[in-house]
């Protein structure tokens, strides 16, 4: 429940943001403050590793409505879906430590919008997660990014993604939902 609560408390602060200092430009990087909390510790007393996905949603959240993404997905029915993700840890947060939640999108390629987060402490790099997101429409279908990118009346200025993101991407892909998966164990 407690994520709920975050969530909300981050759509607020985004949205006040984004109407007293306008939009951020879309490689900008958002960040926004948490703390480890009890419902966020495992049996091993930090940081569940669960639990990064979620609080890293609240850095995508945060991002997409200082942008104005998100207003444009509601305004045209849209929304994002992640497709991948991968995440390295490389600290454990403790139980009240304060961390920051890193956000930016880092690329796209002809389908999908690659966003990068990460779990900082005092500038250094706890955990970082990568991310394939794809838009779609609440209607049914993709929506192409040349449209976003024309929704959003701003020219793609997003950086070439690097080749492991691409290496990984299409590593990881399962078969398209109109394909069949059939669950078989070599």
């Amino acid at each position: 429940m407690n994520v709920w609560w975050r969530t909300l408390l981050t759509l607020m602060r985004a949205r006040v943001l984004y109407r007293r200092r306008g939009p951020l430009p879309p490689d900008a990087v958002g960040r926004i403050r948490l703390r480890t909390l009890p419902t966020d510790i495992d049996l091993l007393g930090h940081m569940n590793n669960g639990r990064y996905a979620s609080l890293f949603d609240l850095g995508r959240f945060d991002l997409l409505t200082r942008t104005g993404i998100w207003q444009t997905m509601d305004e045209r029915g849209w929304y994002g879906v992640v497709a991948s993700e991968t995440v390295t840890f490389r600290k454990s947060l403790q139980l009240w430590q304060r961390f920051t939640v890193e956000t930016r999108i880092i690329g796209h390629d002809d389908k999908s919008v690659f966003q990068m987060h990460r779990a900082v402490v005092d500038g250094e790099i706890y955990a970082e997660m990568v991310l394939r997101v794809r838009f779609l429409r609440k209607t049914g279908g993709i929506v192409p990014l040349e449209e976003l990118f024309d929704a959003l009346h701003r020219p793609d200025t997003l950086p070439e993604i690097p080749q492991w993101i691409h290496d990984w991407a299409a590593a990881s892909a399962l078969p398209s939902t109109r394909a069949e998966a059939p669950s078989i164990w070599p």
